[in-house]
């Protein structure tokens, strides 16, 4: 290779015979002395040769670049300095991680997350390569195979210390996203203005896939990073978007691009502690995620009252509990679009449902009371589940319909949207 030929050159061109000469000080001395009279060219060498053999390393940014040939280049000094104090053997392993360590010191922490660790990984693998190609060159006579088995150890001190800055960098990212994710969740439950929330989920990374649902439930306990790198891991299984936190007992996500916001919950479910799970209405967005999350919190206030409830539960499956527990939006539902619809579409639906919840659900008796023909009643009663959305033929819309009815009546003034 071309980085390979033009490397051996300068080690040539800068005397590396003379060195053969030089006095012996040490274990190592006359090939530490080589290596640092060469230690340009081998850095320069380690470069062109990842042009070479690393189609990804070629669209590199300059700057990015130009970190990688300082990290070589520091590659090789701690090369020196791990064979001068520790590469014959003598050296302790803390003194070994502290000069590998020194390698990666040469070039920002941005880095850490402009090269994944496989890119890395591959690059110390290019640089290793290239110093053993030239270890003839580079060892005095007799040194050569101790050099061999120093390159040997330092190759693995150095993949040590690279899965150490990752680790690192992953920790330092993963506390601050969660702090993030917490403020986000925070300011969704606050009301807090879209502009706010915009600029916190934009710095975590939110595309805001439409439909948009929050989810909340019980959390399962344990640490906070622990808890939402479960959520995580089930919504990449389930291909959606999350942000979560956990407020107080309960976890609260934020989940995007879910077709089918219950499904896409259900998968969820192995994040949440025991109890209720509550999936607010979809919305277009994040800016309208608020109105999401008030009718899950709200949902999941008033879940204990509907023990059969399924797990996860829509918010407006809860209308019911939840407009008795105080929900000031169930009730306006309850009474708009319910009610006031039915009034609104006239045809008799009001009277036919109070008969026929007065004769217990049974068509006969409401007709009889209606003096009208079954099939009649039939019909209102399916143009009711029309108008509402709900079926006085199904128990729990009769519960959501009886006391849509209720407050209807209690409310007569109420706004009609």
């Amino acid at each position: 290779m071309p980085g390979r030929r033009g490397g051996a050159r300068a080690w040539q061109a800068e005397g590396v015979a003379d060195e053969e000469s030089a006095e012996v000080g040490g274990p190592l001395a006359a090939t530490l002395r080589r290596i640092e009279k060469s230690a340009g060219a081998l850095a320069s060498a380690s470069v062109a040769r990842m042009d070479e053999t690393l189609p990804w390393f070629k669209g590199l940014p300059a700057d990015q670049r130009a970190w990688v040939m300082l990290v070589a280049q520091a590659g090789v000094r701690s090369l020196v300095e791990f064979l001068r104090t520790g590469g014959d053997g003598d050296g302790g392993d803390s003194m070994g991680q502290e000069i590998s360590d020194e390698v990666f010191a040469a070039a920002p922490r941005a880095l850490a997350r402009s090269i994944t660790l496989q890119q890395t990984v591959a690059l110390i693998k290019v640089t290793i390569d290239v110093t053993e190609h030239q270890v003839s060159q580079l060892a005095a006579a007799g040194e050569e195979d101790a050099l061999r088995m120093a390159l040997l150890r330092f190759s693995r001190e150095i993949a040590f210390s690279a899965a150490r800055v990752y680790a690192r960098a992953a920790e330092s990212r993963g506390s601050w996203d969660a702090r993030l994710q917490a403020l986000l969740v925070d300011a969704l439950l606050r009301g807090d203005s879209p502009d706010v929330l915009a600029s916190r989920a934009a710095a975590l990374g939110w595309t805001d896939r439409p439909p948009v649902v929050v989810v909340v439930g019980r959390t399962p306990g344990g640490e906070t990073a622990a808890v939402l790198h479960a959520v995580y891991r089930a919504a990449r299984r389930a291909h959606v978007e999350v942000v979560g936190g956990v407020h107080g007992d309960r976890l609260v996500l934020v989940v995007g691009g879910a077709t089918d916001s219950k499904d896409a919950a259900g998968r969820l479910l192995p994040g949440f502690g025991e109890g209720p799970v509550v999936v607010g209405p979809g919305v277009p967005s994040l800016d309208h995620a608020t109105e999401s999350a008030r009718a899950a919190l709200a949902g999941f206030r008033a879940a204990a009252a509907w023990p059969e409830a399924p797990r996860p539960v829509a918010a407006d499956e809860l209308l019911p509990e939840r407009a008795l527990a105080g929900d000031a939006e169930a009730r306006r539902v309850l009474r708009h679009d319910l009610f006031q619809a039915l009034v609104k579409a006239g045809g008799g639906l009001l009277e036919t449902l109070d008969a026929f919840f007065a004769a217990a659900g049974v068509l006969e008796s409401a007709a009889r009371a209606l003096y009208v023909h079954p099939n009649t009643v039939r019909y209102r009663l399916k143009r009711v589940a029309e108008v509402t959305g709900f079926s006085p033929l199904e128990a729990r819309d009769a519960y959501a319909l009886r006391l849509a009815l209720t407050i209807g009546r209690l409310e007569p003034g109420g706004p009609l949207a």
